[in-house]
């Protein structure tokens, strides 16, 4: 068990707090010195192996909390929040060491977490919960690409989903989503399940990554006015505000001194996200 406070011996070194669990254990001492030792070259902490709690960062820290369940050499490993005290920059680091160290130990880890970015980047499997109850299990693309409702959805994914109100309307004999003054076309895939639903009140989520600027041929776009850029090196959140709401992007290239002026946006109708608004289930 690794828990979020460390949950250190104060009073005890480095070496006392990872040899702690063999002594009790009834290791003999050379056994207890070599995976002291190993497991502390692993993690990268052997130069501190002689320093008291006290005399650590935090990271160092949750590094001694790891190494104080490795050497037990357990068949799980339960991590209860373990980056909850780290701020941002170690966070990233210590959670790539973390899976690293699990890809190379294959050892079965239950980890717990409130950030769906540790969930998404650190897991095989996800079993999200909300009141208690489990809401969706599977892997991250699953939880990712087919959120089960709008609780998943919402949740999963950074920057989060657009969501807006819609209703379903027939044009030239094909159903369509009507989003203010906006008109996509119903997904193939579900235009079936919308004909057999009553209700004609939808919400429809749309990621900013699926979003991208409209070309000349594309049939359905979304116009709007860009209200906020924020650069982020590799691609840029734009917000844009249309006249019945107001929807994040996440395009390649977007200058800041584009405030203020029109863009207008394309996606994929087959990549949009649909829900009942009334159950907030997934339509599939």
């Amino acid at each position: 068990m690794v828990f979020q406070e460390y949950a250190l011996y104060p009073n005890m070194t480095v070496r006392g707090n990872l040899s702690f669990a063999l002594e009790t254990m009834g290791k003999p001492k050379a056994e207890m010195k070599a995976k002291v030792e190993k497991t502390a070259r692993m993690l990268g902490i052997e130069q501190l192996l002689d320093r008291k709690p006290a005399q650590l960062s935090g990271g160092q820290r949750q590094r001694v909390a790891l190494g104080r369940a490795l050497v037990r050499d357990p068949q799980v490993f339960l991590l209860d929040e373990p980056l909850g005290n780290l701020d941002q920059k170690l966070r990233d680091q210590v959670r790539f060491e973390l899976k690293r160290l699990q890809q190379s130990l294959g050892v079965t880890t239950v980890y717990v977490t409130h950030d769906q970015t540790e969930a998404m980047t650190l897991t095989d499997r996800i079993v999200l919960m909300k009141d208690g109850q489990v809401v969706q299990q599977g892997s991250p693309r699953d939880l990712y690409s087919r959120p089960k409702n709008l609780f998943v959805a919402g949740f999963v994914g950074s920057p989060a989903i657009n969501l807006m109100e819609a209703t379903v309307t027939e044009i030239g004999g094909n159903l369509m989503f009507r989003i203010g003054n906006i008109v996509l076309p119903v997904p193939t895939a579900i235009s079936s399940q919308i004909v057999k639903k009553s209700r004609r009140k939808f919400t429809i989520g749309i990621r900013p990554s699926d979003f991208r600027r409209a070309e000349s041929t594309d049939k359905y776009t979304i116009k709007g006015r860009v209200e906020v850029v924020e650069p982020l090196g590799d691609a840029t959140l734009v917000h844009v505000a249309t006249e019945d709401f107001l929807i994040t992007a996440k395009l390649d290239e977007v200058e800041p001194e584009e405030v203020g002026n029109e863009i207008t946006l394309s996606v994929n109708p087959e990549r949009v996200h649909v829900f009942e608004s009334s159950s907030e289930d997934r339509v599939e």
